[in-house]
């Protein structure tokens, strides 16, 4: 017997988005008008692409789970297609210095947006099917790391670290929670450290950003620019902000305020009390989405929920990070606050998924 929909698992996604549209105006009117003699301008796109995903959320969660179960491999490979293709000269385009976009006029869609989902739902298929393969290293964990690291090396093509550590991450959680032996995790942590050095040596512009993160000073009109631009927006906040619309480092100050960094605007405007209040909702889908997952009958569902879940908990929090300087940047925008089209309406539909399968909760 279906349930009710979670409504304040959809209360807090909602709140979050609208206050991300208000938020984007507030960081991006000023360059807007200077760019496109239009303050409105990153405001419109974002309520379009808002009021977009709300109406496909609300349609997902209307469409039974268990559909993307069947439709897993087919999903994935699309996913996988749109990697490649994104690679090509002529049909992905570079902004920010990586080729992961394909652009629609002034918009742009970023195809590993769809794959961080797309691993998510072929990971939980997998891991449903086998559960008793997984203590054998061999028969049930190397093909699904096969897999993901094949998607890594994809994306990282393009480049984006970021999209990528946040995928790989998300499907490690996945095999932790199925019960991987816990020696796995420690040979994979020193894996990833000896990844992390070989990506760093053949692109040195990471270790820019590492040497820019231990001393942002040391290159404070470069590398370190970002990072000291957004402590100097998070300092003045204090406990309730300068108030709405009062941010100094969004005049051109902080680049682009209104897509990594617009949490160093919203401190700098709501102060600790703002800061807070984001901190908690994100709170509250983490324990709506953990309550769905642990209610529900299904192995699957159960999956599905946590990978989907933890994925924007986890690029949340790394963002936040960035944000404050506890790690280097890493280009990953805030979940429902950062503008960006792609990101929010996977965002949504992630969100949609997770409500369908509220349905079932015991």
């Amino acid at each position: 017997m279906k349930n009710r929909i979670d409504k304040i698992l959809i209360a807090a996604i909602i709140i979050l988005s609208i206050f991300g549209i208000i938020m984007i105006y507030s960081a991006s009117s000023i360059w807007a008008e200077y760019k496109f003699n239009d303050s409105f301008h990153y405001l419109k796109y974002q309520s379009v692409f808002f009021l977009i995903g709300i109406i496909i959320m609300f349609v997902v969660s209307k469409i039974d789970y268990k559909i993307y179960y069947q439709k897993a491999n087919s999903i994935l490979l699309t996913c996988i297609i749109l990697l490649i293709l994104v690679l090509i000269p002529g049909i992905g385009s570079v902004r920010n210095g990586s080729r992961s976009w394909f652009g629609i006029g002034s918009l742009g869609i970023q195809p590993s947006e769809f794959a961080k989902l797309g691993m998510i739902i072929f990971t939980s298929k997998y891991l449903t099917n086998s559960n008793k393969f997984l203590k054998s290293y061999k028969q049930g964990v190397f093909p699904i790391l096969g897999v993901l690291f094949f998607l890594f090396g994809l994306i990282m093509l393009q480049p984006d670290m970021g999209t990528g550590s946040i995928l790989v991450v998300s499907i490690i959680t996945l095999l932790f929670i199925a019960g991987v032996n816990m020696k796995f995790f420690i040979g994979m942590g020193v894996l990833g450290i000896f990844g992390v050095i070989i990506l760093i040596v053949i692109a040195p512009y990471r270790m820019d950003r590492i040497t820019s993160f231990i001393d942002p000073w040391s290159d404070a009109l470069g590398t370190g620019f970002q990072i000291i631009q957004s402590l100097y927006a998070i300092g003045p906040g204090g406990l309730l902000g300068t108030g709405f619309l009062n941010s100094i480092q969004k005049h051109f100050y902080l680049p682009e305020p209104q897509t990594d960094f617009i949490f160093s605007i919203i401190a700098e405007e709501f102060g600790v009390v703002g800061a807070f209040i984001v901190v908690g909702l994100f709170s509250i889908i983490l324990w709506r989405g953990i309550k769905i997952a642990l209610g529900s009958k299904d192995q699957f569902a159960k999956y599905l929920c946590i990978g989907m879940t933890f994925q924007i908990i986890f690029q949340a929090i790394m963002n936040l990070m960035v944000v404050i300087g506890m790690i280097p940047v890493t280009g990953v925008t805030l979940p429902f606050l950062s503008y960006g089209g792609s990101s929010l309406l996977i965002t949504l539909c992630s969100m949609g998924i997770i409500l369908n399968i509220s349905k079932y909760e015991k």
